[in-house]
């Protein structure tokens, strides 16, 4: 699962994404991979993972992991072509989800590509040039169904559907603003479509607006603006996350402590981009590994044993399932037996954010 990382130059995107890659690089707890020069894998931030190693005492503890993609190349009239317009546009469109970066604080050192600093103007210019691409995708699918129709009646719900679309994206609101019955959803799922990403917009303060940045005027400006597409925001200061990033865990937590902050913004990215792809944890735990596995929300037991090991997913028997709230309550597994919270699960187990999961199978 990838999620591209956007915005234009000097909002503070590409510090974001070298303080994720710092996080990983330097913190033990955050070790990063780099299959590309600018792809990162990182672990998701779990702290039940934390508490499950206290109990087991595992030889080692492995989180789930995102896939952060650093997209440059943006400018005005990338739709056509421009700057590096067309590899900026297949790059998202080889990603599951868009992390859009908005500069909201005004330094003179740092100047604008735009001259100004205008967070809802900055969104608008990303997003109508994913609109265009868009609409120039819609109308090469029209055109083709217009064909087909003439032999195929059938045709005429994809046409309905896609003029839909047009319409939308002409007025300057993006696909994912639209809501779609089960087989439209696949029809657009076929098309590959920029603007039905999810997106999580993150709003980049100065230090001086870290105090009070969830009611600062730019950053409530693009809450508004979010909410109309029913997309989260995240305020935080990239500079301060950079520093935070090379910190040991100790001199982290007690920097965070002295900012008045629980967790790290990127932290809170990293989890919310986890969320934003509809992904969620279940758990193994012993003490071999204690471990997280990746699986979409709705994934019945015998696909989520798959992503362990395909024989497992074959030979499928049940599932013996505890929530982990409930194994920390009992403050064991055989204590947990005991009272009877240990559940027996088949193959119709829709699996749940946190299960903790024995799997039983015969091959």
């Amino acid at each position: 699962m990838k999620l591209g990382i956007v915005g234009l130059p000097n909002v503070g995107k590409s510090t974001m994404f070298n303080s994720i890659t710092k996080a990983g690089a330097e913190c033990a707890n955050y070790p990063f991979c780099t299959i590309e020069p600018n792809v990162g894998v990182v672990p998701v931030p779990d702290e039940r993972l934390e508490k499950l190693t206290q109990m087991y005492k595992p030889q080692k503890t492995t989180h789930a992991v995102i896939e952060f993609v650093d997209i440059a190349g943006l400018v005005k009239g990338a739709s056509k072509g421009e700057g590096l317009g067309n590899k900026f546009l297949s790059h998202i469109r080889e990603t599951d989800a868009i992390c859009e970066v908005v500069r909201c604080f005004d330094d003179s050192n740092i100047v604008h590509v735009d001259g100004s600093v205008n967070p809802i103007r900055d969104i608008e210019t990303i997003n109508l040039e994913l609109i265009f691409a868009d609409i120039e995708t819609v109308n090469k699918r029209l055109d083709k169904a217009r064909k087909n129709l003439k032999a195929d009646k059938k045709y005429q719900e994809e046409i309905d559907l896609l003029e839909r679309i047009k319409e939308s994206l002409e007025n300057g609101i993006s696909a994912r603003a639209l809501s779609f019955n089960e087989e439209e959803q696949m029809l657009v799922k076929d098309m590959f479509l920029l603007t039905t990403k999810p997106i999580l917009y993150i709003a980049n303060v100065s230090e001086e607006q870290i105090e009070n940045m969830e009611n600062d005027k730019m950053v409530k400006e693009v809450k508004e603006y979010a909410s109309r597409e029913g997309a989260e925001v995240i305020p935080l200061c990239v500079k301060i996350e950079e520093e935070l990033s090379g910190l040991e865990d100790d001199d982290k937590k007690e920097m965070l402590e002295a900012l008045g902050l629980e967790e790290s913004g990127l932290d809170k990215v990293i989890k919310k981009s986890y969320d934003l792809l509809g992904l969620m944890s279940f758990l193994t735990a012993g003490e071999p590994e204690v471990r997280a596995w990746t699986i979409k929300k709705g994934t019945k037991a015998p696909q989520a044993a798959g992503k362990i090991h395909s024989d497992i997913e074959r030979g499928f028997i049940k599932a013996e399932v505890i929530s982990f709230d409930d194994l920390i309550k009992a403050g064991s597994m055989v204590s947990a037996k005991e009272k009877g919270l240990v559940r027996s699960e088949g193959k119709e187990y829709i699996m749940q954010d946190g299960d903790i999961v024995l799997f039983k199978f015969n091959v």
